[in-house]
């Protein structure tokens, strides 16, 4: 077994983070796997091993994707689940077509950013209502099948956007369309996924569950920003701080991976290392009422 501590850091790509690791036998499920960070955590797992389901909204790009991880790793057990996370009755049908008893890994990867208001089911803001409510629905969907076989794990990729709000404002939580800004969005959405995290294993721990969340680092070649111009512009200016894709996939790697799931459980990682989440991501009374709410939410 490699020693885990210090061997991986901002410059391990996602093949390194799989070197020497047989997945054979297990199943994870990756979201938002059609391009990105999404795909080489995906592509990368299956190379191990793994049957992986790429979870992708767009069938066309999925089963692009699919097929370039099999070209890539002729025999990987890479498979195309089609999955709206804005769509409560997508997450459910997609939940329900899972035919395993148990699930090992669930990547919660899939994110929007920027662009103009819009909303998904339930009226709610799509960035808060895809990042975090999508991805809290499916795990609630998955949960037996995560909670079988001595529990699973789940990984939610957020970002150090998370820091960004100094609060949690319940009262602006999601947006409404006259308070509506992408950055604020997205930073909302992503403190929600650390925060989630950290309920999840609170909730679920002694169950066997190990939830984490993580910061990739920033992306030159991924379609987060798709939707938003100036966002494009931004990260084009930021370029020589920038991570390769296959770099920003290890963080997610290590967290699907790594064998001590007591170093792994409720923390937050960046470049493949543990490091603490903002005050407000740590406060657990925060972690609880946002579970209340968005329970709330998906019940209207």
């Amino acid at each position: 077994m490699r020693d885990w501590s210090g061997t991986f850091g901002p410059r391990t790509t996602a093949d390194e983070a799989v070197a020497g690791l047989d997945l054979s036998g297990q199943l994870m499920i990756v979201t938002g796997a059609n391009s990105g960070i999404g795909f080489h955590t995906a592509r990368a797992l299956a190379s191990a091993g793994a049957r992986v389901i790429f979870a992708c909204r767009d069938g066309t790009t999925g089963a692009d994707a699919v097929a370039r991880a099999i070209s890539q790793h002729p025999g990987a057990l890479a498979e195309l689940g089609e999955l709206d996370l804005g769509s409560r009755q997508s997450i459910r049908d997609f939940a329900g077509r899972i035919d395993a008893d148990s699930v090992d890994v669930l990547v919660c990867n899939a994110g929007v950013f920027g662009g103009r208001y819009e909303e998904v089911d339930g009226a709610l803001e799509r960035t808060v209502g895809v990042c975090h409510v999508g991805h809290f629905l499916l795990v609630q969907a998955l949960l037996p099948k995560l909670l079988a076989n001595g529990g699973g794990r789940v990984v939610m990729v957020s970002s150090e956007s998370h820091r960004t709000p100094r609060r949690l404002d319940f009262d602006r939580l999601p947006l409404t369309a006259d308070q509506y800004s992408g950055l604020v969005a997205y930073g909302q959405a992503k403190l929600c996924n650390v925060l989630f995290a950290s309920e999840l294993q609170r909730r679920y721990g002694d169950e066997g569950i190990t939830a984490c969340s993580l910061h990739p680092g920033t992306m030159m070649a991924t379609n987060i920003a798709r939707s938003s111009r100036l966002a494009s512009i931004a990260m084009t200016l930021m370029s020589p701080f920038t991570k390769d894709v296959t770099c920003g996939a290890s963080t997610s790697i290590v967290c699907a991976t790594h064998p001590h799931t007591a170093e792994l459980a409720g923390r937050y990682f960046s470049d493949c290392q543990p490091k603490p989440a903002s005050a407000e991501a740590q406060d657990v009374a925060v972690a609880e009422r946002l579970w209340t709410q968005t329970e709330r939410w998906l019940v209207v």
